[in-house]
């Protein structure tokens, strides 16, 4: 790896001397070769960490699911204490709105010095059973390391942005397994309307993540199916898009009930004037105490979605899970946990869509329920093409057209002041 950035910074400054080497250049193939050669780089580097993330990530979550019950009203406030500390310790990691300011903000530069602290916080977070996933952690440290290879090359400007970029979109990819949903998600999260300001960096980015999906499935053997066991179901009626539509609706109504339950949740948090390590542990016994009722509204819902789709739940169970798991993903992100919600996001819409097809008879469960995942995790993100991307990566759900009518919906009734703060900003700017 060494001489391979070694040899990617001669070829950067390497000085051409003779008129037919200028004119081969200006013709371009070597410039290109050369962008490739580091784009795939990055992406290996990328699939390299995610795949040990996950693998250490697993280890733990294995051991830590095992204490169940009453067990979790001391084992999560622990936890909570642990995240304090560190952070106490290491330093505020930051979270996704961090990373959009450095996006726009800071010539595109990730600090990876924040990366030891939000390794260690999200993995207590995410094995513990907090309501959040690993994109976020995977997002910052591959985004730093595109970072870092841009400045082994002495890369500034918009060249070191492409490259933050590409790293971030290769973390992405590693966990949804999608390589053209999650570059597109790398660059969607930036912005709150402006959907794709940095154009330059789709090439880039789709080739980092290709490189990394590859290297994450050697290592994990995830992603090359789909995720979550959903029934099959063909789009044959124009009725269908009408029906996804409505659903859609809902998902969009629930994201702004989740939006003012999160800022609720933060507004709470901010009263209390105790340490940081006392709000974290709070925020452990809080969701301690949801898992003990609810179990399901524990972890990020990677695992426990199948268990939606595939059991048997009243509809009044379902919408209580879904308020219950949208209380937790609020509590664990204000309580200054770590990680990422976006499939947390996807387990609520899902419990939203099956209580639809329980309460109104003739309701196919599949539509209805990856159409207000769509819709709730679009208006919540403001990331409809990526959503609709990811979507029908993680489902199988081949008909491509009714998620992307239920993600434009949830995206175009999102609220005016978006979840993430920095979208808003980089938006004004």
């Amino acid at each position: 790896m060494v001489y391979l950035f070694a040899k990617l910074r001669s070829l950067f400054k390497g000085q051409r001397q003779t008129l037919w080497l200028k004119s081969l250049l200006a013709r371009n193939p070597l410039n290109l070769s050369r962008w490739v050669l580091c784009w795939v780089a990055i992406g290996i580097g990328s699939g390299l960490f995610a795949g040990l993330y996950w693998s250490v990530l697993e280890w733990l979550t294995q051991w830590l699911r095992s204490f169940e019950g009453v067990s979790l009203l001391l084992i999560m406030p622990l936890a909570g204490l642990l995240i304090g500390l560190v952070i106490h310790w290491l330093g505020n990691p930051g979270e996704i709105s961090l990373i959009v300011d450095n996006i726009h903000f800071c010539g595109g530069r990730i600090d990876a010095r924040k990366n030891p602290a939000m390794l260690l916080t999200s993995l207590i977070s995410i094995s513990a059973g907090g309501s959040l996933g690993p994109e976020a952690p995977m997002v910052q440290v591959t985004g730093s390391l595109g970072t870092w290879v841009a400045d082994r090359l002495q890369l500034t400007g918009e060249n070191l942005r492409t490259l933050s970029l590409a790293g971030m979109a290769a973390g992405f990819t590693a966990l949804f397994g999608a390589p053209l949903g999650g570059a597109f998600f790398a660059l969607e999260i930036l912005h709150h309307h402006h959907v794709l300001e940095y154009y330059e960096a789709i090439l880039p980015a789709i080739v980092a993540s290709c490189a990394s999906y590859l290297i994450f499935i050697l290592i994990t053997h995830l992603g090359m199916a789909p995720t979550w066991a959903f029934p099959q179901y063909h789009v044959d009626r124009l009725d269908d898009f009408v029906l996804a539509s409505l659903y859609a609706l809902i998902g969009a109504v629930a994201a702004w009930g989740f939006i003012y339950l999160f800022n609720l949740c933060a507004w709470a948090f901010a009263k209390v004037s105790l340490p940081l390590y006392i709000r974290t542990t709070l925020a452990g016994l809080i969701l301690g105490s949801l898992a003990c009722f609810l179990p399901l509204t524990r972890y990020f819902g990677h695992e426990e979605l199948n268990g939606i789709v595939e059991g048997q739940f009243t509809a009044v169970m379902l919408l209580l899970l879904a308020v219950a798991k949208m209380l937790a993903i609020a509590v664990t992100v204000n309580g200054e946990w770590r990680g990422g919600f976006i499939i947390p996001l996807f387990f609520t819409g899902a419990c939203l869509g099956k209580a639809i097809a329980l309460l109104i008879p003739g309701t196919h469960p599949a539509l209805a329920m990856i159409a207000t995942m769509a819709a709730l995790n679009a208006a919540v993100t403001r990331t409809p093409i990526s959503t609709t991307l990811l979507l029908t990566k993680l489902t199988g759900f081949t008909p491509f057209a009714p998620i992307l009518f239920a993600s434009l919906i949830g995206f175009f009734l999102s609220p005016k002041l978006p979840l993430i703060k920095a979208q808003l900003k980089a938006t004004l700017s």
